[in-house]
């Protein structure tokens, strides 16, 4: 299908190029000539070796750790492309940080999830393709089209595949439970649900510090093998304490899985000396752990990326994507 965007360029940041190699690879194109680094006064510098005038331009960059240094990249990317004269530039951002500050929860806080598309429109997008927001309401927070993907099919065919007769999907808390139970429906498992109270205190330096105490459990689970399930983990707080509470009545085997691992710290060592045998993910965010450990295991997205940004650059609908891949986690 000809249009002006007949020519496909696709670039990427620092945040997972490897994510980005595999999306080229998958598509059968080169991935696109950028510059991206920093200069020793942390001033990011970009730099695009080619021409890319009226070119279908897609920027992947998913916003880990560090944090304000992959936020930068991507706006300045996309400043970048656009005054470079790109025909179309979409943000392919796998992973949209400050999911949890859609809300006003409290007073006198921002709106950052907000704040942060208001900044990705103003560098130069004219759409957005993402996976597995926090909050489905960050869609309404930009004005150009944003396709939210899911790549929860990838974390139930994983665990559908085992042929597991004795599996229980587990919520780790009641805001969490709606999405938990479609997951056990796909599977056909039942679902238990932990619920659990986050206490936030102040320490010595007035920095707001959270603990979350894991309180009932809501289902059976002896005997069982549990998949807690979440749509990202940052600490692994939740789920160490959420193990705990499912071993304790006598659950069989505890899994994790989760779209986006986030792993700050030393999460990963603390998950995998605690009571869950496995940490399933995917590569929305760079894992550079997985090679050397055999407790964490990483799912690739990039067939699924590849697939839409084709359709896309083809002026064909991903409607059957949806349908067949986004359900309603």
């Amino acid at each position: 299908m000809s249009s002006r965007f007949d020519e496909l360029r696709i670039f990427t940041g620092n945040a997972n190029p490897d994510l980005a190699h595999l999306i080229c690879e998958r598509l059968g194109v080169p991935q696109g000539d950028m510059i991206v680094t920093s200069f020793s006064n942390e001033n990011i510098f970009v730099r695009i070796n080619e021409s890319i005038r009226e070119k279908d331009v897609f920027v992947v960059q998913s916003l880990g750790l560090p944090l304000s240094d992959r936020i930068m990249e991507l706006l300045i990317m996309l400043d970048a492309c656009k005054r470079a004269a790109a025909g179309r530039i979409t943000a392919v951002i796998p992973y949209y940080a400050y999911g949890r500050t859609d809300k006003r929860d409290q007073p006198r806080v921002p709106i950052t999830a907000r704040l942060l598309a208001d900044m990705i429109q103003v560098a130069g997008a004219h759409q957005v393709m993402t996976l597995d927001l926090h909050a489905g309401q960050i869609q309404g927070f930009f004005n150009i089209p944003v396709d939210e993907l899911s790549a929860v099919h990838l974390l139930v065919r994983h665990f559908a595949e085992r042929n597991w007769n004795d599996m229980v999907v587990v919520s780790p808390d009641l805001g969490f439970a709606k999405r938990a139970r479609n997951f056990a429906e796909q599977l056909g498992a039942p679902l238990a649900i932990v619920e659990k109270r986050r206490i936030q205190q102040l320490n010595s330096g007035d920095e707001p510090q959270s603990r979350v105490e894991a309180r009932t459990l809501i289902g059976d689970v002896a005997g069982k093998r549990c998949i807690l399930v979440d749509d990202e983990i940052l600490t692994g707080g939740s789920m160490i304490e959420a193990a705990d509470l499912l071993m304790a009545p006598g659950a069989r085997e505890v899994y994790a899985a989760a779209v986006h691992a986030v792993l700050a710290g030393n999460a990963l060592e603390r998950l995998s000396h605690s009571a869950i045998c496995e940490l399933v993910t995917t590569d929305s965010l760079a894992q550079p752990g997985a090679a050397n450990s055999s407790f964490l295991r990483v799912l690739s997205v990039a067939p699924l990326l590849a697939e839409v940004i084709q359709r896309i650059h083809s002026g064909v609908s991903i409607d059957t994507i949806f349908r067949r891949r986004n359900p309603a986690f």
